[in-house]
């Protein structure tokens, strides 16, 4: 069996890796297919340390982001509880659901942080009271709060 050549992509290539990625293949893909079309470059220690600053910075970025989740996560477990007024009819039973669009809504209007609302997990909600609400922020951050539903 021949040798497998170190390469490091330029662009993401389906089923092999993403840009940045140290792979090894077979010789013949990586001459006939691979460096033919600019996907890869050979590795050399100058490659591998830009592979390395690269992922630093990567990191660096994703470690920011997960900093910028706990502050929000912190601001909005802070601000209490949230309101939403529905229409209700017999036994305290509401017309319709408490969609996350609307949790998202009070959110904003009350704290002026802008939440995605396909992070945000509602309870079946049919009749008035408290309930908790999960808003994913982050892969590694949830926060929990608390959402009135009430009679207008």
């Amino acid at each position: 069996m021949a040798k497998r050549i170190q390469l490091v992509l330029n662009q993401d290539v389906s089923k092999l890796g993403r840009n940045g990625d140290l792979v090894e293949v077979a010789p013949g893909y990586a001459r006939n297919y691979l460096l033919p079309q600019k996907m890869a470059v050979r590795v050399t220690p100058g490659i591998l340390k830009q592979v390395e600053r690269r992922r630093e910075a990567e990191r660096q970025r994703l470690l920011e982001l997960k900093q910028v989740a706990e502050t929000q996560k912190a601001a909005l477990e802070k601000s209490g509880q949230f309101t939403i007024a529905k229409q209700v009819g017999e036994k305290e039973a509401i017309f319709g659901t408490v969609t996350n669009q609307e949790v998202a809504e009070v959110i904003q209007a009350a704290t002026g942080q802008e939440i995605d609302r396909r992070g945000i997990t509602v309870p079946e909600i049919h009749q008035l009271g408290t309930y908790k609400v999960e808003i994913k922020l982050h892969p590694d951050v949830t926060a929990t709060v608390d959402v009135q539903v009430v009679s207008n």
